[in-house]
């Protein structure tokens, strides 16, 4: 992706993550709570510099009590600032239609990620085309009931 395609996306990234974001909340999850053949989220972190609250919706996939998310970022070269932000702060919270809990993040292992590949990619076939447009290792997140 060149600098000038990671502008545009980032750009538009910001406009559907915020409306995402309102319409999952209006409606209780109800619009906006599916993406190809997954489910979202509404993960909330602590902004690493401001302290702020900080949400996204992201695609998951249960592992027992665990969800299981990509910091895919659309195959861009830099990790998204949600994944920075449980780097620097691991409690979390997330809501899933109109539940809401507590979290604690962690990168998956190798095992897992091996494991949960295939499934994230089942549920959502974009994010092997991410992966292959990038040179980072797209990281992947164990959002663990706190």
């Amino acid at each position: 992706m060149t600098p000038f395609q990671e502008r545009v996306s980032r750009v538009a990234v910001q406009w559907m993550t915020g409306a995402n974001i309102v319409t999952y909340l209006l409606s209780g999850g109800r619009a906006a709570g599916q993406v190809g053949g997954g489910s979202l989220c509404l993960l909330t972190t602590r902004g690493r510099r401001s302290g702020q609250s900080r949400t996204v919706p992201l695609l998951y996939v249960p592992d027992g009590e665990n969800l299981v998310v990509v910091a895919s970022r659309g195959g861009m070269s830099t990790h998204p600032g949600w994944y920075l932000n449980l780097q620097a702060d691991p409690a979390a919270s997330v809501r899933i239609g109109a539940q809401q809990r507590k979290v604690r993040a962690r990168d998956a292992t190798e095992d897992e990620r091996c494991r949960f590949w295939p499934r994230l990619a089942a549920a959502y076939p974009y994010f092997d085309g991410y992966r292959a447009r990038t040179s980072r290792q797209i990281p992947m997140v164990i959002l663990s009931p706190a």
